[in-house]
């Protein structure tokens, strides 16, 4: 699945009891829409929490106000809260993602696109041709 959308605050890399890191982001997803009976268009926002366990480098490059593409799986979460209402949110787990547009405090020389997907070596051909 793949979607896009923007950075609502800063990325943090979190520690589990396993010593792995995870970094942890949160973004918006605009989109519009007409009413059936109107042309009135209405704008909705969801807000999507995403994690990404491949490398928790990304993180620096991860402001409020980017926006990024990601790729990856929904997964979604339902639990009791402590006054015992049932709670659920959605978490997309990333296994790619792509900087579209760096937040306005960040230049880098280039775009980042930090895929899952090892690089595969170059072989030596044995070809004569």
């Amino acid at each position: 699945m793949e979607i896009t959308g923007r950075l609502t605050r800063d990325a943090v890399v979190a520690n589990t009891a396993k010593d792995r890191q995870v970094v942890n982001f949160s973004i918006a997803v605009n989109d519009t829409y007409k009413t059936k009976d109107s042309n009135e268009v209405k704008k909705i926002v969801t807000f999507i929490d995403c994690s990404y366990w491949l490398s928790a480098g990304i993180a620096q490059w991860l402001k409020k106000g980017t926006m990024v593409e990601l790729f990856g799986r929904i997964g979604v979460n339902a639990y009791l809260s402590s006054e015992g209402k049932a709670v659920g949110s959605l978490t997309f787990h990333t296994s790619n993602i792509k900087i579209l547009i760096f937040a306005s405090d960040t230049q880098p020389v280039q775009s980042e696109n930090f895929s899952a997907k090892k690089i595969k070596k170059e072989e030596p051909d044995d070809l004569p041709f």
